[in-house]
């Protein structure tokens, strides 16, 4: 089987779903090929049952479709998952599903771009050819688990975040989060409440805001200076939370807002995990230097027997597995060699969306400029 079109998308994510539905409004037609049977699978299948979108509605909106008037200001997991179906529907994407990229490649005497793809449904390899590929697999393309001395040794269980659903089953179980990013922190919550002796792994240092001081810094930076910016919202953070370090956790040197634009590292948004931390219902360790059985060694040197560990440490890219001919678009990581906002494009036609570590702000200016930028050349071509 071979198809054709114009624009070929792989990822039917938040970042695919926005940019073929700018593809869409510009009646260039486009294929959006997706390896899972559903769009937004981190979100339908692979997120854990209390999670919000951890900015307002306003930053999280994708392209020409605002979320409802009574929609909450920090949107539901549930919330979201309905708002990108009707956001589908509304702009006529529908993904091609149950479809794995096994490699893309550019044609130059076709200057074409031949993606071959294996359909797992009945598992047979298909060829689709586009005149434009964009790479919308996203930075959270697959769950990461570090290398840690004896892991393979652990007598409890382990997961990654993506399989943590929720705490009911750790009651009075010993937990232990690695990882205190956003999804670490609300994790470790979440498994206090449900009754877990949890612990957290924090190995850098960490800024901790309300959803209201994330709030004002994101109305602020568009009218203030980046660093003037983060100097209200640290005095702010620290005047809501006091000195961190008295509880085992380091504030970085630079600001929030300022690493989140250079680094692409959040704040963490505190749902209630702080007050817990604080309380020593959740208990601090450093990073993790050895596991022997259910036991784990801490770099301070000391031991505690768990039954479980969550990994909350983040996602990487997949897409140097099948993306060949990439023109230097992308780092051995997996992610945009050129920083933002000039990352999306690269050669013969090859783009990027949800590489911008920006968030869904991020994808929704990454998928109107990809859209715009190939309505002009197919313009210019006429």
């Amino acid at each position: 089987m071979q198809q054709e079109t114009v624009v070929l998308i792989v990822g039917a994510g938040p970042a695919g779903l926005a940019t073929s539905a700018c593809l869409n409004l510009q009646n260039i037609p486009n294929i959006v090929l997706e390896k899972e049977d559903c769009c937004a699978s981190l979100w339908k299948k692979r997120s854990y049952d209390r999670l919000k979108l951890h900015l307002a509605k306003q930053f999280c909106e994708l392209p020409h479709m605002p979320f409802p008037q009574n929609a909450p200001t920090f949107v539901s997991k549930t919330g979201f998952i309905q708002y990108l179906d009707n956001y589908a529907s509304h702009f006529n994407v529908n993904p091609i599903y149950h479809r794995t990229v096994e490699s893309a490649s550019f044609d130059e005497r076709e200057r074409k771009w031949l993606v071959i793809v294996r359909n797992t449904l009945i598992n047979v390899v298909e060829k689709y050819e586009g005149k434009f590929l964009i790479v919308a697999t996203g930075e959270n393309s697959e769950g990461y688990i570090p290398n840690v001395p004896g892991l393979d040794s652990f007598h409890g269980e382990a997961m990654h975040s993506s399989h943590y659903e929720n705490g009911k089953r750790f009651d009075d179980k010993n937990v232990l989060v690695v990882g205190c990013g956003n999804s670490g922190m609300e994790i470790a919550y979440d498994l206090s409440n449900w009754g877990a002796q949890t612990s957290i792994v924090v190995r850098n240092p960490v800024h901790v805001l309300t959803q209201r001081i994330v709030q004002l810094g994101m109305v602020l930076l568009k009218i203030v200076p980046c660093y003037l910016v983060d100097n209200i919202i640290l005095t702010l953070s620290k005047f809501k939370y006091g000195n961190l370090a008295d509880y085992g956790l380091q504030r970085p040197s630079k600001g929030p807002f300022y690493l989140k634009r250079i680094t692409g590292r959040s704040p963490v948004i505190d749902v209630g995990t702080l007050d817990k931390i604080k309380a020593q219902k959740i208990k601090i360790f450093p990073s993790i230097d050895k596991i022997n059985g259910d036991c784990i060694q801490f770099a301070v040197g000391e031991m505690k027997s768990f039954d479980a560990i969550v990994f909350a440490t983040g996602y990487r890219s997949a897409v140097r597995k099948w993306l060949k001919d990439d023109g230097g678009l992308f780092n051995d990581e997996g992610m945009p060699n050129t920083r933002v906002p000039n990352h999306w494009k690269g050669e013969n036609g090859l783009y990027c969306a949800g590489f911008s570590r920006g968030g869904l702000f991020g994808i929704s200016n990454d998928a109107k400029s990809i859209a715009q930028d190939i309505c002009m050349v197919l313009e210019q071509q006429k």
